[in-house]
């Protein structure tokens, strides 16, 4: 039966990628490239009895990746908490369907993250989200003593900043986050870029993958992964404090069209065995800086450059 609900599970997601190839722009808003999840949850390593939350959760791909990740990993898939909000009903159900179809439990909200957050109390284990890019929203909405803008609120014209925010109010003490970002939050100033070095200062960015262009379906934007970690120290991998990782994986891809690259499992292994290293975890080998792939910089290098976090200027 388990290998008919994978079957089943695999048709269900070859076909939600057909449709969002299909529907090109659009498509990315409930589907993720599977090798960007599987990327996330491979540095993020999801654990058993940990609670995964994805505020803007699609289709539920970051939750069918974790899943697997424990399964391929001979840990028990059924003993992990999934909690999933999204805000388009059609998208919903595709994830209901997509989680019913692999026998995966789940409590996913309908509802807009922004102004509507349905989890108030949720602290999860990880939050493992691609959240929409540069979206216009609607500060006044907000009420001045929302917990989650507790480093600043950003422009009407663009919410990634409060997204990020959303994603950090949202870790338990030890959690951890992966998302994808557009890159234009690496390195914009103004009122985004005094919310960035607020953050960095507060330690709480701890891995930053600078991605290939085209990893989207029918969308060029270029994308960084990021990764928080709420406690640097917290016993899971060594003390990292004062420490973030740059991974420049710009130039590690496979095309398979001329409008796409992906990143096969050989690259991924090597990207994340790289923060693995970096994290000094046992068997992952020694970490090394490797000139134009891989750099671990210290706060203070990154002060000297203005809190600007693209890989590129650090690698």
């Amino acid at each position: 039966i388990d290998k008919e609900k994978d079957i089943l599970g695999r048709v269900y997601e070859y076909f939600l990628g057909q449709f969002a190839s299909a529907e090109g722009k659009r498509g990315g808003e409930f589907y993720t490239p599977r090798s960007i999840v599987r990327l996330l949850v491979e540095v993020l390593s999801p654990y058993e009895n940990a609670r995964v939350f994805d505020p803007a959760c699609g289709s539920g791909g970051m939750f069918v990746q974790s899943n697997e990740f424990l399964k391929m990993h001979q840990k028990d898939p059924t003993k992990i908490s999934f909690f999933g909000q999204e805000n388009n009903q059609t998208t919903l159900k595709l994830c209901k369907m997509n989680l019913a179809i692999r026998g995966i439990i789940g409590q996913i909200e309908w509802g807009d993250t922004y102004y509507n957050d349905k989890f108030p109390d949720l602290r999860a284990d990880f939050v493992l989200v691609n959240p929409p890019f540069n979206a216009d929203w609607e500060p006044g909405r907000l009420s001045d003593r929302d917990p989650r803008i507790k480093f600043g609120t950003p422009p009407g014209s663009n919410a990634n900043f409060l997204w990020i925010q959303h994603f950090i109010h949202h870790l338990s003490p030890n959690g951890m986050a992966g998302f994808v970002m557009a890159n234009g939050a690496l390195a914009v100033s103004g009122r985004e870029g005094e919310i960035r070095k607020k953050i960095i200062e507060e330690e709480l960015i701890d891995v930053i993958i600078a991605c290939p262009p085209k990893l989207f379906y029918n969308v060029a934007l270029p994308v960084s992964l990021w990764f928080v970690s709420k406690n640097k120290k917290n016993g899971r991998f060594r003390d990292r404090t004062g420490e973030t990782l740059f991974i420049d994986a710009r130039d590690t891809f496979e095309q398979i069209s001329r409008k796409q690259v992906t990143f096969n499992p050989q690259q991924i292994k090597k990207i994340a065995g790289t923060v693995r290293a970096c994290r000094g975890e046992s068997g992952a080998g020694k970490y090394e800086d490797v000139a134009g792939f891989c750099k671990s910089a210290t706060k203070e290098e990154i002060a000297k450059n203005g809190y600007v976090l693209t890989p590129g200027r650090y690698v």
